[in-house]
């Protein structure tokens, strides 16, 4: 059996005196699209946090590719191939849409991905890339925060939350491009708490209830029933 791209062994964080995390264990292949479904307080955005090293205080084991990222920064980290589109999109408001996206290229990794391709991925950003990101939609806004994560050239694309407070047409957008990722061979762990939105686009998934993975398997597999129990632990 392959070497998953990441791997994540008894994962527990922990912030003052609460443990956002229980010894959670986790993996991505390769051009696998994984989703990490929960409720609000499940631990979801702990567990990108600790992928990315925004974690102080981590335990366990969390590797790309067989190497250990243990100690490493979070600029080390994106150099490695990890990029993150974090919940509520961070762009620069006063730096252009082009500005904000060439910040991925400036701290990830040489790759394939280019300005063009996130044109052509997002037509609608090439005609505002001189514009300030404050000008955009929230849509649009989330468009550029993606593309600025592709710019990375990541293995491997966390994505937090990103159909939050959108309208549906521009979700289904997004939507629509995470399976063209995938098949690039980027492997994405992708955290939502829209089960539907998110089980509908999933090679796998985890479901975490108050910092612990409580049901993992193929969406397909797995009785919508079920899956809802574990969810709100019922």
């Amino acid at each position: 059996m392959s070497e998953p791209l990441l791997a994540v062994e008894g994962l527990t964080v922990v912030y003052g005196q609460f443990r956002a995390l229980h010894g959670v264990d986790l993996h991505v292949d390769a051009g696998e699209i994984v989703s990490v479904i929960g409720a609000n307080g499940a631990g979801k955005s702990s567990l990108l946090k600790a992928i990315v090293g925004y974690a102080h205080r981590a335990a366990g084991t969390i590797s790309l590719d067989g190497t250990d990222l243990r100690g490493r920064s979070t600029a080390q980290i994106v150099k490695a191939g990890i990029a993150l589109v974090p919940e509520g999109r961070r762009l620069f408001p006063s730096l252009t849409v082009e500005e904000n996206l060439n910040i991925g290229r400036s701290v990830g990794r040489a790759g394939e991905v280019s300005l063009q391709t996130v044109f052509e991925t997002f037509p609608m950003l090439a005609d505002k890339r001189r514009q300030p990101a404050r000008e955009l939609s929230g849509g649009q806004q989330q468009m550029v925060a993606l593309g600025r994560a592709l710019l990375a050239n990541p293995r491997l694309l966390l994505c937090d939350e990103i159909s939050l407070g959108l309208a549906p047409v521009i979700v289904n957008t997004l939507y629509e491009i995470i399976p063209t990722l995938a098949r690039r061979g980027i492997g994405l762990l992708i955290v939502e708490q829209d089960i539907s939105r998110s089980l509908a686009v999933a090679d796998r998934f985890y479901c975490l209830l108050e910092g612990s993975v409580t049901l993992t398997g193929r969406p397909a597999e797995v009785s919508r029933e079920t899956v809802t129990r574990h969810y709100f632990g019922l």
